[in-house]
Order: structure tokens, then sequence, then C-alpha cells
């Protein structure tokens, strides 16, 4: 499990603004008249098409893509009854888990009420509002009750995920499961242990896909659930047994699976040892499951195991289910979340886990030839595509079961539309990210006795991205280490000025002064300049003890550039360096060039910046549309910096004909193919979707990316320095720990091209 510290995740809930989630406009809102429609007179209209026609509210409010996760704070997490307020944090991030996996936007709301029925109340009042409820967090046995009710008495969706999420993910590793130890669902003896929501539900739904119920066994803290047992549940009941049993090792003796919802460690190697050949564990207790893997292992190896927990194979994650059953029960405009929907998904997710697995899951995992087997019967919750598996079976699901109100009449169209709602926000963080994993390489992280730096590469090195070597004072790496409760054991630390590094520091003295005798630099000024962290770790790049360079986080740009530019300088075929930003939009990743270092290009420097970016972009994996900016349009303006831009898409044309990249143009024109496509039908970037922007001169490109940054929520990756010999790179002054570990791993995926060879030069 990756480490964070308290104060890390309360930093993380409390920078920035506020919490998780926020509503945003998704119409104009800027002039008068926007809001005369928003809003009065002009809301009227809609009101009036709703008053006449109730469905309409789908079509003219949001509520058909809105979802109130609902809490009373009863039962959150594994704390207990903390309170309706103390809940919010757990639904807000259950939003933005629908919203990331699914475009489902969500309201939380936490009620202040315990009474079941006064709930019930409530959540029905505010269910005009939504297009579905998901439950969360409200205790047993209270939560069978609201939801039960709620079912009944509404006409959405409604579904509480602490009950179904888990039967629905379990119950495709046990069908799983089943298939791969030769076993039949209806001659399964299953023993669960725990008897809360969870279980239960997770026995109706194995009940459904065909165990007998006369072979399920239910302990609870007091043992065996046996119907001479007095005061049970009606839900417990259900499950209560005749046989003259009374312990879990009693039940365990020739079971074939154990379904753990209890607490960690009840579950001994004698009882793994006493059940039947090829035995599934399910134990998700979290976060320290009723057996460990290593434990269950030990005890035989013929087990198929899943846990609630990321570190180990199968992991039960309910993020597998919900988004998608809800998008699928939306896009339907579905009356209810039944039990065809759920049994849809299980078979969905079931399914999933048996075909090919895509290399970018694989390469997300860390791991080669991912395969249906007893460590693979789950889909990982990375998998792109949940999205387009698990939810349109649930929506023909809802169709085939008569709950549907606007049935899909195109399939691939649907499957197109869920794809596009998945987004690429993330797509280019996750596959450099997965690049960096297959090969990671040695990356000095220089001025790194700071808090961000340090925590950036214990990241890096926890997700197995990088080797990261920490330059600088140690002594105070270790102090802000000590404070913030930072295990950097299995950090490699250099301190360029102790003792211990005078023979590298002669050595590296006598290298720079061999690169740099005829340029200025005498032997003692070199030596000297090895006291510099920065020159000292470029200097570990340029001798091949290390293979990338990254430094920046504690001085200016222009400062921390010089050693880069003095050491390692341009590539010979280019002759100059140059810088790129890539802004992370929901249409996808945009790559501004250049932004940090070249002040006033000329033409050809302009067509050198545009081929250096269109490189790195292409080892980035994607293909650059570039858009030359200006405040002209394709000779709209005679002279001044548009002619200086004509004359670098004239070069490059001529120089670079396969390249797609056109110009000068306006910034408005290039962000809207609409435009481009009515005014300029003869550009190469007619009907393509521009990802790639050059700006004039680095005012421009500085100024837009600062712009962006500050008035947007768009994440940032960079600058990512172009054209250098060896691949390193220039923080800006404190970048964030996100921003360091993005840097770092595109640091690795440029080591990584260097070391073979770069194919994507086109200088």
């Amino acid at each position: 499990m990756k480490k964070f510290t308290k104060q890390e995740a309360l930093d993380y809930h409390s920078s920035g603004r506020p919490g998780k989630i926020e509503v945003i406009p998704t119409k104009p809102n800027s002039t008068q008249y926007d809001l005369s429609l928003a809003y009065s007179p002009g809301v009227a209209e809609p009101c009036r098409e709703i008053e006449k026609n109730p469905d309409d509210v789908y079509k003219y409010t949001a509520a058909g893509n809105l979802v109130a996760v609902i809490s009373n704070g009863t039962a959150v997490l594994g704390i207990g009854d903390i309170g309706a307020s103390a809940s919010k944090p757990v639904m807000e991030g259950k939003g933005l888990l629908f919203k990331t996996f699914a475009d489902v936007d969500v309201f939380d709301i936490e009620i202040d009420e315990k009474d079941p029925d006064k709930l019930v109340e409530h959540i029905k009042a505010i269910a005009p509002t939504f297009g579905g409820i998901n439950l969360e967090d409200i205790k047993a046995p209270e939560c069978f009750h609201v939801e039960r009710r709620l079912k009944d008495e509404l006409d959405i969706p409604v579904m509480h995920d602490d009950q179904h999420g888990t039967a629905i993910i379990s119950g495709a590793g046990l069908l799983n499961a089943l298939e791969l130890g030769g076993k039949k669902i209806d001659k399964i003896k299953v023993v669960a242990n725990g008897a809360g929501a969870s279980a239960i539900a997770c026995l109706r739904i194995y009940k459904a896909l065909g165990v007998k119920p006369e072979n399920i066994v239910m302990c609870d803290s007091k043992g065996v659930v046996r119907k001479d047992r007095e005061k049970l549940s009606e839900q417990k009941k259900e499950f209560a047994t005749k046989r003259d049993i009374h312990t879990l090792a009693d039940a365990m003796k020739d079971a074939d699976m154990f379904l753990g919802l209890s607490i960690g460690n009840v579950l001994s190697k004698d009882m793994v040892k006493s059940m039947a050949s090829n035995p599934i564990i399910f134990a998700m207790a979290n976060p320290d499951p009723e057996i460990t893997w290593e434990d269950a292992h030990d005890a035989r190896n013929d087990i198929m195991m899943a846990t609630g927990r990321s570190d180990y194979p199968n992991q039960v994650n309910n993020v597998l289910g919900f988004p998608y059953i809800f998008r699928g029960a939306l896009d339907v405009r579905a009356t209810d979340i039944n039990e065809e929907m759920k049994i849809a998904a299980v078979y969905a997710l079931a399914d999933l886990a048996k075909k090919s697995v895509p290399e970018e899951v694989n390469k997300a995992y860390n791991l080669k030839g991912i395969t249906f087997s007893k460590d693979y019967i789950i889909p990982k919750p990375n998998d792109p595509r949940l999205i387009t598996e698990v939810a349109p079976a649930v929506a023909k699901a809802a169709m085939e079961s008569g709950v549907a109100r606007t049935p899909i009449a195109d399939w691939e169209e649907y499957a197109a539309e869920l794809r596009r709602r998945a987004g690429l926000e993330n797509k280019l963080v996750k596959q450099v990210y997965e690049r960096a994993k297959q090969d990671p390489k040695r990356v000095v992280l220089s001025q790194a006795d700071n808090y961000q730096v340090i925590r950036a590469a214990l990241m890096a090195k926890e997700q197995q991205i990088a080797e990261p070597i920490l330059v600088g004072n140690t002594t105070k790496i270790k102090q802000i280490a000590e404070e913030y409760h930072l295990d950097i054991s299995k950090l490699t630390l250099i301190d360029n000025v102790c003792q211990g590094e005078e023979k590298r520091r002669d050595y590296f003295a006598k290298e720079l002064f061999a690169l740099r005798q005829r340029k200025g630099i005498s032997y003692n000024a070199a030596h000297r300049m090895m006291t510099n962290c920065d020159y000292y770790g470029v200097m570990m790049l340029e001798t091949g003890q290390a293979d990338a360079f990254i430094t920046g986080q504690q001085t200016k740009y222009g400062e921390s550039l010089r050693p880069v530019i003095e050491v390692i300088g341009a590539r010979e075929s280019v002759n100059r360096v140059a810088s790129m930003y890539i802004v992370l939009t929901k249409q996808g990743p945009l790559f501004l060039a250049d932004v940090a270092v070249n002040r006033e290009p000329n033409a050809q420097t302009l067509s050198d910046i545009t081929v250096l970016a269109a490189e790195e972009i292409k080892k980035l994996g994607f293909e650059p549309n570039i858009a030359m900016l200006s405040y002209s349009n394709f000779g709209s303006v005679r002279g001044g910096s548009p002619a200086k831009v004509r004359e670098a898409v004239k070069i490059l044309h001529k120089d670079y004909p396969d390249l797609i990249v056109d110009g000068e143009m306006q910034a408005n024109f290039a962000l809207n193919p609409d435009l481009i496509s009515k005014r300029y039908s003869f550009s190469k970037l007619v009907g393509r979707h521009i990802n790639t922007l050059i700006f004039p001169n680095l005012s421009s490109g500085n100024i837009a990316y600062k712009l962006i940054s500050g008035v947007s929520d768009a994440e940032l990756i960079g600058p990512i320095l172009l054209g250098t010999r060896k691949p390193a790179h220039v923080l800006q002054l404190e970048s964030s720990i996100n921003e360091i570990v993005r840097l770092i791993s595109v640091a690795v995926v440029d080591a990584q091209f260097y070391q073979r060879g770069s194919k994507h030069h086109l200088l």
C-alpha cells in the first residue's frame, strides 16, 4: 500500500479550494444576455415545459446525469458512527470517483438523521433533483429498511453500494474462481464470517448466481448463526443453518469458499488446511484481512484468494462497479437498479477478466502478460474497458427487465459516447507512468534538501517509476525526513560537499575542465563548481553515473538552467534547446512551446522548436497536430512577428512535409476546429484536433501557460526541456510534489529513448 502521512492526507483535502469536488457551469454565462437565459426571465420557458411534461426535466436540466451520494454517517468506513458532517470527506471522495471513472455528476448530501423512516422521508423529499441515489455508510440493519423503502417508493435508481458493490465484484471473482477450480456453483459449500450489510448482500447475490441456501453457513461474533438462536434479525434468519455446528472452525471443514467481511486475523492456517480442494478465500476485512495472503498460501498452494487490498492480486474494489452501474442505469433512465442489472454487472466483470488484457493495463501495474489465472480473477480498476463493458451490460439488462424508459438503439454509438465520457485528461500521465515503469532509470534530483523533492522521490521509488538519487545537504534531508516521518532508507543520498566525496569531486572537476577549458573555465573554477549541487548532479549524468537529471526546485529557472546548458548542452544536430509545458484538459493534453528558454526566436529557431516539440510529443505516445500562433491569420497582417511565423511555417512545410503543422493563426482559431474549417479550408489542420501550440516568442508562451494555471484548475506537466544532448530538465521554482513526480516520469521516458537511440529524432 502506498504510504502517506496524516498531514499529507489533511493537506490534500484542505489545500487550495477545500474539499475534492465543485460545481462548474456548462453554459455560457459571461454576458447579460447569457444570464438572462440562464436565469430570469429565460429560465421560465423550460420551467413551463417541465410543468407540462415532468419527464422534460431530463431534457432541460442536469438531473439525468446527477446522482446523490447520501449518508447519515452511522457506519463510515471502519471508523463507525461518526456523524453526518464527519462523513462528508468520504462522500466527496465517492463523488470524485463517480466523475473520474464514469463522468457521473454528484451532489454529496449528509443528513443528520438516524431514524430510518425519517431518513427515508428526507431523501424522498429531495429525490426530484436527481437521476439516481447512491446510499453510503448507513449502518445495518437500518440500511436494508432505508434502501427497500426508497426502491419501492421512488422511480429512479437507488443502490446502497456498501451492500451491492462488494457483492457484485466478489460475485464476478467467485464465478471465475469456480471455473479455474473446476467446480459447479450449485455444489459448493460457502462459509461467511460477518453478518453485516455487505456479507448479507454477497450471500444473496451468490444465491442468485446458483449457490444453494442449504450450503451456506454464516458466522458472526457469537459463532455460527443457527436457527435455534434467539433474537435473530430478519436478515440473519435468512441464512441461519440447522446443522449442528457452532464455531468458525467447525464450519470451515470441507468448505469450498470462505467469505470474510469481518475483522482481521480470525481465519487460521489450520482452518484453511481443513477446506476442500482448490478452496476460494475472499478475505476482505480492511486494512487487515481475516488471514494474510502469506499465511493463506503458506497453509496450502491450491487456494484462490482475493482481498480488499491493492497490494495483492484480486482486489475486491467497489470502484469496479458503482460508477458503471449508475452510468448504464442513467443512460436508459432506469426506474430501478434491479437484480437483473446487478447480475449483468457480475457477468460483465467476470467475462472481462477472461479477455486479453491491454498492454496499458500490464504497464500500469508493472506486470507482464496478465492473463486469466488464480492471480487474476477480477479486472484491474485502471482497465479502460470497464466503462464500455459494464455500463452497456447494465443498460441492456434494464431494457430487458422492463425498467428502462429511454432504450438505446445504436450500441456502437453508445460505446463511442462512453469512451468520450471517460475522457483523456489522465491518459498521458498514465501512459508516461506505464512506460517509465517498464524500465526505471537513475534520476538525479538536485537541490534535494526540500520536502517536496524528497516526497516526490519516495513516490517515484514506491511506484517503481525511477531510482532517485538525491543530491544536496544530506543532514538537512534527514532532518526533513525525520520531521515528516518519511522512510528514506531505500533512497540514495549524496552530499556533494562532504568529505567522502573528495575523489568524485576531483574526477568531476577534471572532466568539467576538459569539457569547458576552451570556454573560459579554469581547473580551479571547475573544482569550485563541484560544491554546487547542480553542477555536481549534472556531472553525474555527463559521466554515466545517472541516466537523467532534474533540478530547479529552490532557485530561479535561468540560474538552474545554466549548469545544464554549460555541461550537457544541445544535441549537435539541433544546436539549441527549448522548453514545453503540457496542459492536461478534458479534451486531451495540450502542448505549449517555447515557454521558458528562447526569448525572441527567428524563423529558423521557431522551426527547430516546433520539431523538438514534435519529437517529444511522439515519445510520449501522441501525434502532434501543430498550430503556429500569432496575432494574424494566414497573412491577414503583413510584416512584424507574423512574417517570422509565416517563414517558419514555410521552412517546416519544405523540410518536414509529413509534419502536421500550419499557421500563422490566432489562438482562438487554433482551439476551434470549426472556425478553421469554415474560414481556411485550405489548411493542413482542417478536420484535426490541434494539440500543439507554438508561440512566437518567450513572452507570449510564458504568459499563456501562467494564465492557464492561474485562472483554471488544469494540471500542468513541465517545463520539459527539449533538445538537450542527454536527458535533463529544470523545474519551476517551488514545484508541487505531483509536478515533480510527473517530470521524473518524463525524464525516465527520455532516458529510455536516449539509451536505445530515439526513433523520433526529426532534426
